[in-house]
């Protein structure tokens, strides 16, 4: 579905024809030069976290660019990526993996960039009322209220019971090489239940060997109703698709994302690297809108975040009920009716990281393709930030927030001091089961974990 201001678009692309386009950005004109290409599309899933994009949008911060924007929402992440990859689409809200995928080889063998983090943590896994009655009786309480996080090991009877029962036990997730997938997998994993491996060496991609839950895809927006008609007892994935499950009636969210990997990038703003080599000019400007759409979103203590809210409830976008929305984006999320708590970095989106692409980031995630087998063979340490400077690109990011300082949009304050920034996290434990993971020790970290491939493993 596309998302335009017909008329302003007329007046504004009439004016860069007669006046050039140089004069629509304004001072923006200082170091980067002209768009070498203006008329950009760029596609999105309907996930809250693709707000960044629509705030840069509805804010004109794409058009003080000189960018004429298209957003355009996809039926789900496989669409979306091929589109990227064939250049339908200029560039995405892509899952933070999916540039990892390409530049491993494991989803396809072109070349996918990320210059922008568009959002942190913000994803949370969910389980059918008839799942949570089970698990509760395992769940300590604190307060009178389940204590958090939940572990899997609370699942563990549940399985057993639908076992004896010969029936399945599907959990949903949104692409194989994404965000959802590996952090429902991390969760599985940490209770003692094995979620199963992918084997491409024996042309085996169904992830499903040796499995004692079975995970498959499910785009987004049909998480609900997939669960509500039986298919799948519980899934993964971002908001508000969660909450939704919630206000429905139909299911609990027992643990949220900063729970496993604190501060992990989420989403990212994909494109090929042949677009961004191509247009370089246009890549850091559409970073520089980013970066102000991000800042925007955090600002004044997430005082923003109503406003944000409105937008993206719109159908063009999101097309969720504002309240719906409005429980992860403004600070809170509710687990079981009534059990609203407060957690105001649910949805982080410049705020202590600013939107950059952390090689530690993309090194995290390229472990868990090794645990779970997308990466069949045991890699060097260096392999892992090969792999992640490849992908991941803070080059681009620096120049476009260096741009915003110069150009009087942002403060230096505003953002780290990149003469000293290494772009590698220090190491932080998981609230779940406590591991450690630090950024420069990649082996080191797989090792810690009872389930999963690590050394020479191979499946």
């Amino acid at each position: 579905m596309k998302i335009l201001n017909s008329k302003r678009r007329f007046l504004l692309k009439k004016l860069a024809l007669s006046i050039g386009v140089l004069a629509l950005a304004g001072n923006a004109a200082a170091a980067t030069g002209k768009p070498e290409k203006w008329e950009l599309k760029f596609g999105f899933i309907k996930l809250t976290d693709m707000v960044p994009l629509a705030v840069a949008y509805e804010k004109g911060y794409f058009e003080d660019e000189g960018l004429f924007v298209t957003l355009e929402a996809q039926a789900n992440w496989k669409v979306l990526f091929d589109r990227v990859v064939s250049g339908e689409l200029d560039g995405a809200h892509m899952l933070a993996p999916m540039p990892l995928g390409a530049a491993t080889g494991v989803i396809t063998k072109a070349e996918i960039i990320t210059p922008f983090t568009l959002s942190y943590n913000g994803a949370a896994i969910t389980v059918a009322n008839s799942v949570w009655a089970e698990m509760k009786k395992g769940v300590p309480s604190e307060g009178g209220k389940p204590k958090h996080p939940i572990s899997a090991t609370a699942l563990k009877p549940v399985l057993e019971s639908y076992k004896k029962a010969s029936k399945p036990f599907n959990l949903g997730m949104t692409f194989p090489v994404g965000t959802h997938n590996y952090l429902e997998r991390y969760w599985l994993a940490a209770g003692g239940i094995n979620p199963g491996f992918y084997a491409p060496d024996k042309g085996d991609n169904s992830g499903t060997l040796n499995a004692e839950a079975m995970l498959s895809v499910v785009p987004p927006p049909q998480m609900v109703p997939t669960m509500e008609a039986g298919t799948t007892v519980g899934y993964c994935v971002g908001e508000p698709w969660n909450q939704q499950a919630v206000f429905k009636g139909l299911g609990v969210p027992v643990i949220t994302s900063e729970n496993i990997w604190p501060n992990g990038a989420d989403k990212v703003f994909g494109l090929t690297k042949a677009f961004a080599e191509k247009n370089p000019n246009t890549t850091i400007r559409s970073v520089k809108a980013l970066i102000r759409a991000s800042a925007w979103l955090d600002a004044n203590n997430n005082g923003n975040r109503p406003e944000a809210v409105k937008i993206i409830a719109r159908p063009a976008y999101v097309g969720a009920d504002e309240k719906v929305i409005a429980n992860s984006m403004t600070g809170t999320f509710e687990f079981e009716k009534g059990d609203k708590r407060p957690i105001p970095d649910f949805n982080k989106f410049f705020r202590g990281y600013y939107g950059i692409p952390y090689y530690s980031d993309a090194v995290w995630w390229t472990t868990q393709m090794r645990r779970w087998g997308h990466i069949s063979e045991q890699k060097p340490d260096s392999w892992y930030m090969d792999i992640a400077k490849k992908a991941y690109r803070p080059d681009i990011y620096v120049t476009a927030a260096k741009e915003l300082i110069a150009e009087g949009k942002m403060k230096a304050s505003d953002f780290p001091d990149f003469d000293k920034e290494t772009y590698i996290k220090p190491a932080q434990k998981s609230p779940l089961d406590g591991i450690e993971y630090d950024g420069t020790k990649p082996n080191d970290y797989l090792e810690k974990f009872a389930i999963g491939l690590k050394g020479a493993q191979k499946m």
